[in-house]
């Protein structure tokens, strides 16, 4: 059974972290217990920011230790309300928003290095930068961050060519419920050495470890790019045009959304100054 955190309780998590690094003011606290749609608050007495993994470490330690409860959040941009804490008032909350560093950039080997807190959009700057192409995107991507990424196995709209984030990742940096820390930042391509166990934290939710770090696959970056727009039948007809698609064009085909006129018809109603991109509907 999980306890109830005492205030000398709290002031030794807080202890972990240092100046800076723990909230317990409610309007401080509230970006971290309520869901961004406003549908979800929770209450904490505590939110903790860690810097390090070390300092992540610790706090699970100590948490292992008095049986206290964790809720880890990345970006806080999910739809569940799974990353905030509950009303009971008796989770904290680890935020990993100030471990933000890309700790590495091999962009002959196609890899870099991110720390868990960082944001989505800065990892694909940073293989930008070096004239390489991280495939994730997401319409969070400006706010949502790596480990929340990799937590929930996100798959984006690159996932046809380049896979879901278990294909992006080549090696982790986890912290387990007791503190102990797992050093697999690898970054082989080609790894037949036993268990892969980082498979067991990418879509886990931060149930079995809070992952801190992690080494991405870069890709080269695409010599040009195309869009089309097509309007159809009926989701039979969708289908034979994806198919086709793929087809003529292979990996090389990233995205293909099918989206119901229904959907279309709800934007044009309440999105003033929309344009409907079909003059015509059969």
């Amino acid at each position: 059974m999980l306890n109830h955190p005492t205030p000398d309780l709290l002031a030794r998590f807080a202890a972990l972290v240092g100046p800076g690094g723990a909230l317990t003011d409610p309007e401080a606290t509230h970006p971290y217990r309520m869901e961004w749609r406003d549908k979800y608050l929770g209450e904490t007495p505590l939110v903790l920011r860690p810097q390090t993994v070390g300092q992540v470490s610790a706090i699970l330690a100590l948490a292992n230790e008095t049986r206290t409860a964790i809720v880890p959040q990345s970006g806080n941009t999910g739809l569940v309300g799974g990353q905030v804490p509950d009303s009971s008032g008796t989770e904290i909350v680890l935020s990993l928003d100030r471990m933000t560093r890309i700790r590495a950039v091999d962009a002959e080997g196609y890899s870099l290095t991110a720390e868990a807190g960082a944001i989505l959009a800065d990892v694909q700057s940073a293989a930008e930068a070096a004239g390489r192409l991280f495939p994730l995107s997401l319409g969070s991507e400006g706010s949502c961050r790596i480990g929340g990424n990799i937590s929930t196995n996100a798959g984006g709209t690159a996932v046809l060519a380049y896979g879901n984030m278990r294909d992006l990742v080549l090696g982790l940096e986890v912290v387990l419920a007791d503190g102990r820390i797992w050093e697999g930042l690898g970054a082989l391509r080609k790894d037949n050495t036993g268990y892969d166990l980082k498979q067991l934290f990418i879509g886990g939710e931060g149930t079995l470890g809070i992952v801190t770090a992690a080494v991405l696959k870069l890709y080269p970056r695409p010599k040009g790019q195309a869009v089309a727009f097509a309007a159809l039948s009926d989701p039979a007809a969708a289908l034979a045009l994806f198919n086709l698609a793929r087809d003529r064009a292979g990996h090389d085909l990233t995205g293909f959304e099918l989206m119901p006129r229904i959907g279309v018809d709800f934007v044009l109603r309440h999105i003033p100054g929309s344009r409907d991109p079909v003059s015509t509907v059969a």
